[in-house]
């Protein structure tokens, strides 16, 4: 037998886990340059495709009859690239796997030093663009590179080991560490690795390779302001001990939002010399509809309603968000008439409102 062939028999000893969106032109090459650079290593490609609408499964699927080293997850239902990347690791019987973009802008030819790197005793190697001989921000939109400098800023609160390129999106880390902690891994948004770094029970052993970010070649970037929102909501899951679900921080911080669209919207109305009682009126459903819009879009974006569904979802919104008035209300008024603080009634009411809103929108709006 070949030493090509029982390498090819041999169990993997490194799974490279790719999610993908609308990849479908990338993913082949991305293949073909595994296959250089990681000769003479017993290697695996899993794919983790959330149901791309150009064909990316079926593309990789028939690269698997090909090439068995190859393998496909095809996600209906669910969204994220967090998700997408714990289903792969957890599906990876290799002892080492590591995480990286389909769309070719990572640096494959570093894999063989990162493995190096962890045959040497290392649990997590990092491919980072912000030490010498990495790209720093090159490559970068300006949206991505501002996201970049808020998450290498906010993550020294977090994160048990210290990274230079927390929100990197390419390393390699021992299977067995990710089995310990998936459980309190977030499925939802961009921040795997960061999320893995604050996770751990002990300190990890890390080591950091660089590399240069590359242009992307086909497709277009996922990433935009939302990961920067995704990100903060991220930080206060983690500082609250996990307690606070990062769906319902998300929810906070829009309706949050919401307060001021609707002051802008009253001031507007009211200067047009309509009666305050109707600029009201105008204000609040602006407000109800701007907040519904962007929790379809970025709180709820794996369950997102799109045509008549909106519709009846917005309908639904504008019925629970009443009710959670009436929650509010009632809350504020029972606490104030036991001679609480107008201060501390208001802020309670505001609370319970805001829970049944979301407890509500889960279940009735944006079901799963």
């Amino acid at each position: 037998m070949s030493e090509t062939a029982a390498i090819l028999l041999a169990p993997a000893e490194l799974t490279v886990v790719v999610p993908s969106f609308n990849e479908r032109d990338n993913v082949p090459e991305l293949a073909a340059r595994l296959n250089r650079v990681l000769a003479g290593i017993a290697w695996e490609m899993i794919v983790v495709d959330d149901d791309s609408p150009d064909g990316t499964s079926a593309v990789t699927k028939e690269l698997a009859r090909r090439d068995p080293r190859v393998r496909c997850i095809r996600r209906v239902g669910r969204r994220g690239l967090a998700g997408a990347c714990i289903e792969g690791m957890l599906a990876s019987s290799a002892p080492v796997v590591a995480v990286m973009d389909a769309d070719l802008q990572h640096d494959e030819t570093i894999l063989p030093a990162m493995l190096d790197h962890i045959r040497a005793g290392r649990d997590l190697v990092v491919a980072s663009r912000n030490i010498d001989g990495g790209s720093k921000d090159e490559g970068l939109t300006p949206i991505r590179r501002a996201i970049s400098d808020l998450g290498r800023r906010l993550s020294a609160m977090i994160l048990k080991a210290p990274l230079s390129d927390p929100m990197s999106g390419f390393f390699m880390v021992r299977r067995e560490l990710i089995e310990g902690i998936a459980p309190k891994l977030a499925t939802s948004g961009f921040k795997i690795l960061a999320d893995i770094a604050a996770s751990v029970p002990t300190t990890p052993s890390v080591a950091e390779v660089p590399y240069v970010f590359r242009e992307r070649v086909h497709g277009e970037s996922k990433l935009d302001a939302k990961v920067a929102l995704d990100y903060l909501g991220f930080l206060i899951h983690k500082l609250s001990g996990g307690i606070v679900p990062l769906r319902f921080i998300f929810f906070a911080l829009v309706g949050a939002s919401g307060v001021l669209v609707h002051l802008a919207v009253l001031y507007v109305m009211l200067g047009t010399g309509l009666r305050f009682e109707w600029s009201q009126t105008v204000a609040t459903l602006v407000a109800m509809t701007t907040n519904f819009l962007i929790n379809n879009e970025i709180t709820y974006r794996d369950a997102r309603l799109r045509g008549t569904k909106l519709l009846v979802g917005l309908l639904l919104f504008y019925a629970v968000c009443s009710l959670g008035a009436f929650a509010n209300v009632g809350v504020a008024s029972w606490l104030y008439a036991g001679h609480a603080a107008w201060w501390l009634s208001g802020l309670a009411g505001a609370l319970m409102g805001a829970v049944f809103n979301y407890a509500a929108s889960s279940a009735l709006v944006w079901r799963r």
